[in-house]
């Protein structure tokens, strides 16, 4: 597909934006999907805003928006790859803070919802679609659980435990992720309390019933998921156990070394799906409102996935 990015590029900062990847980790080309895309979604709603609340004026009066669509767009991408803060944002495109947060706080549910592009013809928004995905191609999926810093909740909250993680020690929230054999990233959940386990996050997601009712697919995992192969009837694979505690033999060491580095090979493409998640900043510590998180991190899957996409096929772009 041949797209004309002259008509998305219009000042300076915008084309400085646009032009260099390392700004919001996508190409000129997957931008110009997401403002085809998502603009007219955009002001759909903000249209169906207008007319929803009482007014006193005719739809249309009084100020008028100081930022265009793309530049909206350009402000979220920037955020949640960076980590910008808003005031920064407002200096780039001079505008006032708030409008920078209201900008954000628009286009970051859109970006959600989007799910992640696997094909221009596919999009996996539930887990359900990624092993009904997973099924009709007769790849292997790949799960792990990723733990976001956030800041400490309140004193005095009721569910403040909840975000301590058993495993760092710190106040984090969990999200499920589930990559391909080739390390894209198909699903990401939305985000829970950091002190769930991996296994019970899965099983809160309803895995095992998806897996249960629905086609044949291999589903590797680590040892924090052991015991759903035997409830799935070996869909999940999970690292083999350990039969001797100690004193084990020198070829039993040897074989279940073999086995397990195998496994390891085999599902380190879940481990670099998350690496490059995390290299939007947004997701290396979180700190905005914890009530945005699952947003945030489904967004940044989704954006994610459509650049690796794109990567993949680069017949599709210009």
């Amino acid at each position: 597909m041949i797209v004309d990015h002259g008509r998305v590029v219009g000042n300076a900062t915008r084309a400085v934006i646009i032009s260099n990847r390392r700004i919001t980790g996508l190409t000129a080309s997957v931008i110009a999907e997401l403002v085809a895309e998502v603009g007219p979604l955009w002001h759909e709603r903000h249209q169906a805003r207008l007319a929803s609340r009482p007014r006193k004026r005719a739809v249309g009066a009084g100020a008028k928006h100081q930022l265009v669509f793309v530049d909206r767009l350009l402000a979220a991408l920037v955020h949640l790859r960076h980590g910008t803060t808003h005031d920064v944002l407002a200096c780039w495109f001079g505008v006032d803070r708030s409008t920078i947060t209201r900008a954000v706080g628009e286009v970051r549910p859109l970006l959600a919802e989007r799910g992640c592009p696997i094909d221009p013809d596919v999009r996996l928004r539930t887990l359900a679609e990624v092993i009904d995905h997973l099924g009709a191609t007769g790849m292997t999926g790949i799960i792990d659980g990723t733990e976001i810093r956030v800041r400490r909740p309140a004193v005095g909250r009721t569910d403040r435990d909840k975000f301590i993680s058993g495993k760092s020690k710190q106040n984090a929230v969990k999200a499920m992720v589930v990559a391909d054999e080739d390390g894209r990233v198909l699903f990401c959940s939305p985000a829970g309390p950091g002190s769930c386990a991996d296994i019970t996050q899965a099983r809160q997601l309803e895995l095992v019933k998806l897996l249960a009712g629905g086609p044949v697919v291999e589903i590797l995992a680590d040892a924090g998921y052991q015991g759903l192969g035997a409830q799935t009837g070996g869909r999940v694979v999970t690292p083999p156990h350990r039969k001797f505690k100690k004193n084990a033999p020198d070829w039993y060491e040897e074989m279940h070394e073999r086995q397990r580095k195998a496994h390891s090979s085999r599902r380190i493409r879940v481990e670099h799906g998350i690496a490059h998640l995390k290299n939007w900043r947004a997701l290396a510590r979180y700190l905005g409102r914890r009530e945005h998180m699952s947003d945030t991190v489904q967004a940044i899957a989704g954006l994610l996935s459509h650049q690796q996409t794109a990567d993949l096929n680069p017949t599709q772009q210009v």
